[in-house]
This record gives structure tokens, C-alpha cells and sequence, in this order.
């Protein structure tokens, strides 16, 4: 229970689809999956992809994350889980709330009220208005470049609900420059900035127990050509478990869309691994695959490396390098991957010790006696056996009678000079083999190089008291 093991993604809890938030307030919309590999998560809101670039959403590991709901927001998100096995989908419909839409009936009813009220000599309490997110509203002179975006906040409540005013240099902002719709009025959104657009912005939000205001200065720079330049802190130093998942940033600022790229430093003994390398200064680097760049409202560009499952040879020096027409800037980090401690670490052996593997320690003598033995037993049997005798006419045929050894008798033809054999037969054989020999002219004459003269006696006696005595004599053939 509780082990995940190796498949597509899949949903590990219950989630509601219908989501439903307050214009201002925050939100976070679950995506509660699990798998093996981790699955990569990506979030969409009616089929588009919501970045780093969407500067009030945040993926989470287990959600979205939406600060500051604003009307635009409701719409179908679909978070979407992968990996090497499959894919999973979420979907959500956001349900955006606004309080404003009640304003038209809030006065009838109001009005109502206090006219009872004042009937009974009571009247309604007033709120002056106040902001609602002040720590969001404390930059107040921005700037920002050509063609850049810029959010102006000025969330406000009060009793009753406060309106609020649009002022550029102190001239009110038409309807269109402001946005369609109450809800879009409290946040001042300008796009694609120009330089005459620099000023001063002002909110002015009132009701009838008083009035506040806000005041913004916005400065559009107009673009020079020069390199990118690296921004922020990132990338940085960062550590990751064994087969986990991690990943760099890179924000660069630079006047046109820079190619951003991830290098990775390559070890000497790690360059046959890759088919290409790249000399940067004293060392070799290996071009890593990249994503998309996004375009933030800041004017700046953010690139992100992702590094999934985790292994040892990912750990090391990385490069994030931003480039333009005018020239490049880089900046490394250092991936550190800690060991797995899910398996068993092998021993480790000296280079000089290396030892065999049993088997082979046995295998080789044992392989090396069975071929020796195999090589003396048929040098035995060779030397052992002679070559079976050419056959004689059944009336010249020697009587004698060949021994269990399997020797051949002298007279045999097919016997050579080069052949030793040693045969055993009595006198009067050897006589008869002899006379044999004699009667057969056509037969060629044998030469005998060694006869052994010494005659060997045997003396049997049986049981019937006779005594039987015959010779035999030994000789080389």
C-alpha cells in the first residue's frame, strides 16, 4: 500500500470541477495525480498554455494557483499530466464572481432600507472607502520599455460600494482606454507602451462618506540596441533527488527577442557520449534541447530548462546563454543530484584488484585436465592396438591363435617394420610359422631386426597327475 509503480499517470483524489472565486481574491485549483516516472504537469486555459508569463498564475505541484481573480479568468482550465507511459487530463471551469453585478439592485434595496430607517429616525452606517491590497500598490514609479505592459492596482471597499476614476495627468480616461466592464476598473492595464504614454496615472475611488486616491508614475524607455543582459539571480545553484525533477531559469532583458540557450558542461571522459561539443572559453559544452521563450509584461524574457528522472551524469555546470544581433551574455549554475538510496551500493575494488569470477577459476583447470586426459588416452590406444592382419588362405593359415591383447601374428603381411608389437606363442608355432613362410616363395621376405633368444618355460600340472611343459619365446616384430 502507498508504492506507486511504473505506468501512465493517474488521479489519486477526488476533485470538484466547478470552481467558483471572488473578483480580487486567490485561488488554487487541484490536480492531485501521481506516477512512475513523476509526470510532467501543464496547465491550459481554453487551450492556451499558461506560463511563467501569466504573472498572477502559479504551477504548483498539486494546482494552479490564481491570485487577484479577475473577470477574464473564469473560462475551462485543463491540467494535464504526462509521461513516458501516458497521460492524464483535469478539467476545471472557474466560475468568477462579481459583486458589483448585485450595485444595481443594492441601491433600490438600500434606498429602501433607509427611507424605513429614517421613518424610525435611524439612519445607515457609512464606510469610507479604503484599498484593499495596499503591499500590492507600493511601487509606484515604474519603468518600463517600448512595447512592454504595465498593471495598475487599485483595489478598493467601502459602504456603500465605492466607484472609482481613471485620471492621466489629471484628465479622466475614456471608456475605452480603461477597459469594458466595472471589474476591469480596478486594475488599469496598458499594453504595447509607447513613449507618449509616460505620465502621471492616477485612481480616485469615492463614495459617499469620502474619497482616496493613488497616484502612478509610469516612464516608457525607449529601446537602445545593445546585448542582453541577464537579470535577476537566476540561474542558481540547485540540488534534486535521485530521479526527481528540477529545473533552471533564465530571465533576460534585451531590446528585440533574444535566442535564449542551455549549455552543459562536458567532463573530458564524457565527450565520446555526444556526437557534437562546443568550446567556451577552457572547456567543451554540449547544447541542451530548449523550450519556448515567453515574453513577460516587464519587457524581459524567461526561458526555463526542465530536467526530469534525474540521474548522476545530469549533475554538473550549466550555462544559460542569451544572445541578440549585438552580442551575448551567459550565466552558469550548478546541478547537484543526490546518490539513490533506493539501491544497494555495489563495493567498490581497487584497480589493481580484480578479481575472477569463480567459474573461471574453476572452468580453466578443470577444461585444461579433460584435454590432457583426452589427449593421453588416445596415445595409449594408439600405441595399444595394431592394425587387424591382411587374411590367408584357410590352408596356409598359421595354427595358432592370436591373444587377447590383439597382437598380429609375424606372418601377417600388413605388418611393418615401423610397427612394434609384442606377441606370445609356443615353439611349435613359431616352427610352423617358420615352414609357412618357407612353402610361399611370392611372399616377400621379412626381416626380423631383433630376435629375443631367451626362452621362457611353463610347466602346468593337472589334476589328473599329468604334467604338460611347453616354451614360448619373445620377440619384436
Amino acid at each position: 500500500p502507498g508504492c506507486v509503480s511504473s505506468g501512465p499517470p493517474r488521479v489519486s483524489d477526488k476533485v470538484a470541477q466547478r470552481q467558483s472565486a471572488r473578483i480580487g481574491s486567490s485561488i488554487k485549483l487541484p490536480c492531485p495525480v501521481e506516477g512512475d516516472p513523476p509526470p510532467l504537469i501543464m496547465w491550459t486555459k481554453d487551450g492556451r498554455n499558461i506560463h511563467s508569463g501569466w504573472i498572477r498564475f502559479r504551477i504548483l505541484r498539486m494546482g494552479l494557483k490564481i491570485k487577484e481573480v479577475e473577470a477574464d479568468d473564469s473560462g475551462t482550465y485543463v491540467c494535464k499530466a504526462t509521461n513516458g507511459f501516458g497521460s492524464v487530463n483535469i478539467n476545471h471551469t472557474l466560475i468568477v464572481i462579481d459583486d458589483s453585478a448585485s450595485d444595481k439592485t443594492e441601491p433600490a434595496a438600500a434606498d429602501g432600507a433607509e427611507t424605513q430607517r429614517s421613518a424610525d429616525g435611524l439612519s445607515e452606517k457609512l464606510v469610507r472607502p479604503r484599498f484593499t491590497h495596499p503591499t500590492k500598490m507600493r511601487k509606484r514609479r515604474i519603468e518600463r520599455p517600448v512595447g512592454s505592459s504595465v498593471r495598475l492596482k487599485c483595489m478598493a471597499s467601502g459602504n456603500p460600494r465605492p466607484e472609482i476614476v481613471w485620471l492621466k495627468d489629471d484628465s479622466a480616461l475614456t471608456e475605452r482606454e480603461v477597459g469594458q466592464g466595472r471589474q476591469k476598473r480596478w486594475t488599469l492595464t496598458l499594453r504595447s507602451l509607447t513613449p507618449e504614454q509616460s505620465g502621471k496615472y492616477t485612481c480616485r475611488v469615492s463614495n459617499q462618506a469620502g474619497e482616496i486616491n493613488a497616484t502612478y508614475y509610469i516612464e516608457v524607455i525607449q529601446r537602445t540596441s545593445s546585448k542582453p543582459v541577464l537579470t535577476g539571480t537566476h540561474p542558481v545553484n540547485t540540488t534534486v533527488d535521485y530521479g526527481g525533477t528540477t529545473s533552471f531559469q533564465c530571465k533576460v532583458r534585451s531590446d528585440v527577442k533574444p535566442v535564449i540557450q542551455w549549455l552543459k558542461r562536458v567532463e573530458y571522459y564524457e565527450e565520446s557520449r555526444y556526437n557534437s561539443t562546443i568550446e567556451v572559453g577552457d572547456h567543451r559544452f554540449v547544447v541542451l534541447p530548449t523550450g519556448e521563450v515567453w515574453s513577460r509584461p516587464d519587457g524581459s524574457y524567461l526561458n526555463k530548462l526542465l530536467i526530469t528522472r534525474a540521474k548522476e551524469e545530469d549533475a554538473g555546470m550549466y550555462i544559460c546563454l542569451g544572445a541578440n544581433t549585438m552580442g551575448y551574455s551567459f550565466r552558469s549554475a550548478f546541478l547537484t543530484v543526490l546518490p539513490d538510496t533506493r539501491r544497494p551500493i555495489p563495493p567498490i575494488f581497487s584497480p589493481a584488484y580484480n578479481p575472477l569470477p569463480w567459474p573461471v577459476i574453476v572452468g580453466i583447470p578443470a577444461g585444461i585436465v579433460l584435454i590432457f586426459g583426452a589427449v593421453l588416452l588416445w596415445f595409449c590406444q594408439s600405441r595399444k592396438h595394431c592394425p587387424p592382419p591382411k587374411a590367408l588362405p584357410s590352408s596356409h593359415r598359421p595354427p595358432y591363435r592370436e591373444r587377447e591383447r590383439g597382437c598380429v601374428a609375424p606372418a601377417s603381411l600388413s605388418s611393418g617394420p615401423d610397427k612394434d608389437c609384442m606377441a606370445s606363442m609356443n615353439y611349435e608355432e613359431y616352427l610352423a610359422q617358420q615352414q609357412l613362410l618357407l612353402t610361399h616363395p611370392a611372399l616377400p621376405p621379412k626381416v626380423y631386426p631383433k630376435i629375443f633368444t631367451d626362452i621362457h618355460t611353463h610347466t602346468h600340472s593337472h589334476v589328473d597327475g599329468k604334467v604338460h611343459q611347453h616354451q614360448h619365446i619373445h620377440f619384436q616384430c
